[in-house]
Formats: C-alpha cells, sequence, structure tokens
C-alpha cells in the first residue's frame, strides 16, 4: 500500500543514501574521522527522521483509519500499536 508519505519518505532515504556513498567516498579519501562521524550523523539523521515518519503514517493512516472504519478492533489496534513502539 501506498501513502501519501511515501514519496518524501523515497526522497529522504535517496539523500541517506547519497550522504552515505559521501561517507564511503571520503573513507577512500583518507578524510578525518571528524569530518566522517559528522556525515554518518547527516545519514541516521536522515534516516531516524524517515523512520518516524513512517510510522507516524501507519498509525495515522493504518490503524486510525483501520478503527474509524470498522476494520480493526481496539484490541488490534492496541497489538499493531504495540508492535510499532519496538520502532521508535
Amino acid at each position: 500500500m501506498v501513502h501519501a508519505s511515501h514519496p518524501l519518505i523515497r526522497q529522504r532515504l535517496q539523500q541517506a543514501h547519497g550522504h552515505l556513498a559521501k561517507v564511503i567516498a571520503m573513507i577512500d579519501e583518507g578524510r578525518s574521522c571528524s569530518d566522517l562521524a559528522q556525515q554518518l550523523e547527516a545519514v541516521e539523521s536522515t534516516l531516524r527522521k524517515s523512520k518516524r515518519m513512517l510510522v507516524q503514517d501507519h498509525l495515522e493512516h493504518c490503524i486510525i483509519d483501520a478503527i474509524a472504519a470498522g476494520e480493526m478492533s481496539r484490541e488490534d489496534a492496541l497489538k499493531a500499536f504495540s508492535s510499532l513502539t519496538k520502532y521508535l
């Protein structure tokens, strides 16, 4: 299932991919550990934001919408939410 947020998430993942490629190139160039750490932080930050967006989107559009439509019980919604928390 594709959600409205998926193109933005994909864009952010492409950014992380670019940052990671940059880190690999920097290692090959012998750049400083400080420079490498800074770029790795950019990769991690982009991935964290992407994951949060995906989890929030799933909560809002899969779980909440399913409850509102009567397609998911409160108990199943709680289980689905609980399974999401391990990714936060």
